[in-house]
């Protein structure tokens, strides 16, 4: 997908033709304001009137609008060089990711990252998008860096050689979108979600090959996924709890649009009895403070549970499962779960998570050594 921008334009100017015609705005004056802001010429004042306007006009519902924003943020992104040692991308084979908008006010715990950990345990090769907490108690960032990972110090010259070595790594938001800095700075001082939060789960850098992507509201999944599908994205789902649940909910139905390989997108309701799995409220799954959070992803990589887990376990089960199944991996829903709670009472998941830390610690060693650290 191209969006033709017939000639480089302020984002003062860009504004002023959206007031004077609201019905103008096209996806080529979305890409215009956007280039404006990283060339790092409007301030602070043009940046805040272009994310109203862009709320206003609820762009956020238009597919194309979506789809034009997130390739050209993706545009300004520094994106990683997946090759290694001289060879091309495929040789680290297929990767996922699985993520979510956030948002959705439930403040469950940190599912999707705990279900990298374990979908890279299991054998995926797993590029983790995320970033620290904006509208919950935790974020993934958080979660991990609270475990002892040194994520800021992963830099897009470092993520071959983690996929490699230990088939994941987190990509820092942060430090693989630099453009974003002004906008990001902006969207941090208004007081209602700008159309940008929508774009996280789209704009991973390294562009993995299959996905789960969670949405906070039912009305934004056909969005999405038909965002998506105009991007050229395949074989990912975008799913969405009953509850507007940003993951696939351990209460009851999910809602999930799949993208298949033809291009079709595939509309279907799943349920935890799909996964051999029981429903749990989602009080029974609350994420807490970080300190509550770190203890909880302790206990279910050490596999050692209280019954105050077991819901958020199987909350995990389900997602992790869902992700094996869109990867291929699994051949059934209910086999992508069995996977999953074999892996993670394997000790398999504590092990990487200690690996992964360790080695974000020691990551000029690691560039430097085809082999990991000792």
């Amino acid at each position: 997908m191209t969006i033709i921008v017939e000639e480089e334009r302020h984002l003062k100017d860009i504004l002023k033709q959206i007031v004077l015609d609201p019905k103008c705005l096209t996806p080529a004056h979305v890409v215009g304001g956007i280039r404006s802001i990283v060339r790092g010429e409007a301030s602070d004042a043009q940046i805040g009137g272009f994310l109203i306007a862009l709320k206003l006009r609820r762009i956020d519902s238009d597919p194309e609008m979506v789809a034009a924003m997130a390739q050209e943020t993706l545009l300004g992104a520094t994106v990683p060089d997946i090759g290694l040692d001289g060879k091309p991308r495929e040789e680290i084979g297929m990767i996922v990711d699985i993520v979510g908008t956030g948002g959705d006010g439930w403040n469950t715990f940190n599912i999707s990252t705990t279900s990298s950990l374990i979908a890279a345990a299991t054998g995926l090769t797993v590029a983790k998008h995320g970033s620290r907490a904006f509208s919950s108690n935790c974020g993934s960032a958080d979660l991990l860096e609270g475990m002892g990972c040194n994520l800021s110090a992963i830099l897009p010259v470092h993520v071959a050689r983690f996929l490699k070595e230990y088939r994941y790594c987190f990509i820092l938001a942060n430090n693989f979108h630099p453009s974003m800095h002004y906008v990001k700075m902006m969207c941090n001082e208004l007081a209602f979600p700008t159309p940008f939060k929508v774009l996280g789960p789209m704009i991973n850098p390294v562009v993995p090959h299959r996905a789960v992507i969670g949405v906070n509201s039912k009305t934004l999944g056909p969005v999405m996924a038909e965002a998506l599908r105009i991007m050229g994205r395949r074989n990912y789902a975008v799913v969405c709890g009953d509850e507007n649940l940003d993951e696939i909910s351990i209460a009851g139905d999910t809602h999930v649009w799949h993208i298949q390989e033809s291009g079709e997108i595939k509309s279907y309701t799943i349920h935890p009895r799909d996964f051999g799995v029981p429903a749990h409220p989602l009080s029974e799954a609350a994420g807490a403070t970080l300190e509550d959070n770190k203890a909880t992803l302790h206990r279910l990589v050490s596999n050692v549970l209280e019954e105050r887990d077991i819901a958020v376990r199987d909350f995990v089960l389900i997602n992790t499962g869902f992700l094996l199944y869109v990867a291929g991996t699994a051949s059934s829903m209910e086999e992508g779960a069995t996977i999953t709670r074999q892996t993670l009472e394997s000790g398999k998941v504590k092990m990487l998570l200690e690996n992964f830390a360790k080695a974000s610690y020691t990551i000029t060693c690691m560039c430097e050594s085809s082999q990991p650290p000792s």
